[in-house]
């Protein structure tokens, strides 16, 4: 399975590429970080990181993307900018039928390192042995979206087991719509 993990931002977008499997260990395919100049439009950004992102797709053909779920923050303009990162990101793979998986910071952090409040000095240490790399993937972006990226290859195959298991709850019955009333003008 190959996993483009994507930390989003709109200063600074992680973005990462592994390949693995069952029985397999991961293997780093690419990183890179999208990185967009704060003083411009926030319009013109997103167009930026959806570019990059996009043609990363096209590039390395994911099977999945896995994305970090967007958590409150202090700052409200920083959880907006990220949010709306991680929504352009979205649409990009639902444009190419890529299904994308949203995980949690202390998913991430437990599946790495397993210590769901890992700081970011263990996470990025913890990539760069998984991964076997030389050096430290830097900025902290970059190890974000790779753990992202391992995440999601150690979790899947348990999530897919249990939502085999998990039986689907019956639909419920809902009153037709009610017809539709025109207005005499």
């Amino acid at each position: 399975m190959r996993v483009l993990g994507v930390d989003p931002g709109l200063t600074r977008c992680g973005v990462g590429v592994v390949d693995g499997g069952a029985g397999k260990p991961p293997r780093l395919v690419h990183v890179d970080v999208v990185r967009t100049p704060a003083d411009h439009d926030i319009a013109v950004r997103l167009l930026q990181v959806a570019e990059e992102v996009e043609a990363m797709m096209d590039t390395y053909k994911p099977d999945v993307v896995a994305v970090e779920r967007v958590f409150s923050q202090q700052n409200v303009r920083t959880v907006m900018g990220t949010a709306q990162a991680a929504g352009v990101v979205a649409l990009a793979a639902a444009r190419r039928h890529i299904p994308v998986a949203w995980h949690t910071p202390s998913e991430v952090k437990a599946a790495v390192s397993g210590n769901g409040s890992a700081d970011k000095a263990q996470v990025t240490t913890m990539v760069t042995r998984l991964l076997r790399l030389d050096t430290r993937p830097k900025p902290a972006d970059a190890a974000d979206a790779l753990a992202l990226a391992i995440c999601h290859l150690w979790r899947s195959p348990m999530q897919a087991k249990l939502a085999a298991l998990t039986p689907t709850a019956p639909r419920r019955r809902t009153a037709p719509p009610a017809p539709a009333v025109r207005v005499a003008r």
